[in-house]
């Protein structure tokens, strides 16, 4: 499926657990968590994508479930289908239920079973291209399970060696069409063939997690010298505090699901 007629982008998001206190880390120490502060970080982001023209879906808080604010990790959607993934952290599979019935009205599904794991945060599309970070959070298995679920529908999946972080979108997120927000300490961007590449500050190791929207960008206030960048390059940079979600190692693409549907 391929939409010949105008399309809206739409956007699921969760709003923040009380128990985040308690989320998985891979890379980070645990510090403490202020919910006030990471409620107002989090209600700013979803106005924020409403500004930019998204159709905002917010499920309500699953308190149980720690990490659940970070929607991304649960699903695949492309234009044809959605996959539903089976997340490396235990703790965090139950998190995929409520995402396949909030998914279910656009878009059928398909399922990552084990003994496959993936996480979303670790695929990004260039073209008809799924790249997959083969990290702690994502294995082969995985990635061949999303190569044969896509492989009706034209898409090439590749998965791709990272380091040093959680998730492949830690290290390289898209920024164009044709075009990676990369840092070289995590992956190697030799991985991209044809990608035109722009590197983060070095001053900034954590700065190349970018939510793409058109011809605008989300991006974490954190990193002034990689939003210079940025702009450099002729990105409308649209910055957002993020301090609290960064202690439980999220970024700022983790907190929404994002896909087009046709207007009405």
């Amino acid at each position: 499926m391929r939409y010949s007629t105008p399309t809206m982008l739409h956007a699921i998001t969760r709003k923040p657990s009380a128990s985040m206190s308690a989320c998985e880390l891979t890379h980070l120490e645990r510090k403490p968590i202020d919910q006030g502060r990471l409620e107002a970080e989090h209600a700013r982001y979803v106005d924020l994508l409403r500004e930019l023209g998204c159709e905002v879906h917010e499920l309500d808080a699953e308190h149980e479930l720690p990490d659940a604010v970070f929607v991304e990790d649960a699903a695949i959607v492309l234009d044809e289908v959605a996959v539903i993934t089976r997340p490396g952290a235990p703790s965090r599979r139950p998190e995929t239920t409520s995402i396949s019935a909030a998914l279910e009205p656009w878009r059928d599904l398909v399922y990552i079973t084990d003994p496959g794991t993936l996480d979303g945060g670790d695929v990004f599309r260039l073209g008809r291209t799924l790249y997959v970070g083969l990290s702690s959070r994502s294995n082969r298995a995985g990635v061949e399970q999303l190569a044969l679920h896509l492989a009706p529908h034209g898409y090439e999946v590749l998965g791709v060696e990272v380091r040093g972080c959680l998730h492949l979108k830690s290290a390289a997120c898209p920024i164009a069409e044709d075009a990676l927000l990369v840092q070289m300490d995590w992956v190697d961007p030799r991985q991209f063939p044809g990608a035109r590449i722009i590197v983060t500050d070095h001053r900034e190791p954590g700065a190349a997690n970018v939510v793409w929207l058109g011809d605008d960008l989300i991006y974490p206030a954190a990193f002034p010298y990689t939003r210079e960048v940025l702009e450099a390059v002729g990105s409308r940079v649209h910055c957002v505090d993020y301090g609290e979600l960064a202690k439980a190692e999220g970024g700022v693409t983790c907190c929404s699901l994002l896909f087009d549907v046709p207007s009405l």
